[in-house]
């Protein structure tokens, strides 16, 4: 019989979060290094950068962390990012495709710019990173990639337009789903997590609002938004070998709101 009880553990993994400096993605930084992992932030700033890593060191007892400015936009910083890190700890065999932004927009005004610039940072760059990332580990024979997803993905949300969003996210599942079936006989499990409404910093200001309190919370079956930890702990599930038999899927952390 295999013992379980270590299995969450991550000792000896090298795991990198993109959009790592706030938010779900620093939540996701702290539950890896928590769980034994060393993590390497990846982000656009860098003052940014070290504060989250200083916290985190702080927060994690022996936390082993390191930092590469990044923007998942461009191929070639991708590209630096990663071969900085191989300098640095070698082969990267945990990735964290989190970076995103979300905006919105009503479709019959939405401008080519931020149509575009959406898609770029929430679907290419999930695959630019994944692509990167993903060809030493197809070389090893072994690796985890869990790219973040959302639920507006598989809904179309209210009363917010948001478009793009949704298309972006919709396709970031299908990607999930695809380099999944394309991986595992090379021994690397791809996965998604697809978070609901979840209590961030960068929508703080929307809590008290009509339309999250009626809509948002009031569509959620269990009457409360998400917390970062929350979507960080089914991440770390996905990424541990607890979840050793699980690849291709996305996993939908939204209190029920999809239900509905």
């Amino acid at each position: 019989m295999t013992d379980n009880g270590s299995s969450f553990r991550l000792e000896g993994r090298k795991l990198v979060v993109t959009g790592a400096a706030r938010g779900i993605g620093y939540a996701i930084a702290r539950a890896a290094a928590r769980a034994g992992a060393t993590v390497a932030l990846i982000d656009l700033e860098q003052t940014r950068l070290d504060e989250a890593a200083a916290k985190l060191r702080g927060e994690v007892d022996g936390a082993e962390v390191l930092t590469e400015i990044c923007d998942v936009t461009s191929y070639e910083q991708v590209s630096a990012a990663a071969k900085a890190l191989e300098t640095r700890w070698g082969r990267t065999d945990t990735l964290v495709n989190n970076a995103g932004i979300a905006y919105h927009a009503p479709a019959e005004t939405m401008s080519v710019a931020e149509w575009d610039r959406m898609l770029s940072v929430n679907l290419s760059g999930v695959f630019y990173c994944s692509q990167v990332f993903g060809v030493p580990m197809i070389e090893a024979g072994s690796g985890t990639i869990v790219n973040i997803a959302s639920m507006s993905g598989l809904i179309v949300n209210r009363p917010q337009p948001q478009v793009a969003y949704n298309v972006a996210k919709a396709g970031v599942i299908m990607l999930t789903k695809s380099l999944a079936a394309e991986w595992a006989p090379h021994g690397v499990r791809v996965n998604a997590v697809a978070p609901g409404y979840t209590r961030t910093d960068l929508i703080e200001h929307l809590v008290d609002t009509d339309m999250c309190r009626d809509y948002w919370i009031g569509g959620t079956p269990l009457k409360r938004m998400g917390s970062p930890d929350e979507i960080a702990n089914a991440v770390l599930f996905l990424a541990s070998d607890v979840a050793s038999y699980v690849t291709g899927e996305t996993l939908v952390v939204d209190g029920g709101y999809t239900l509905w």
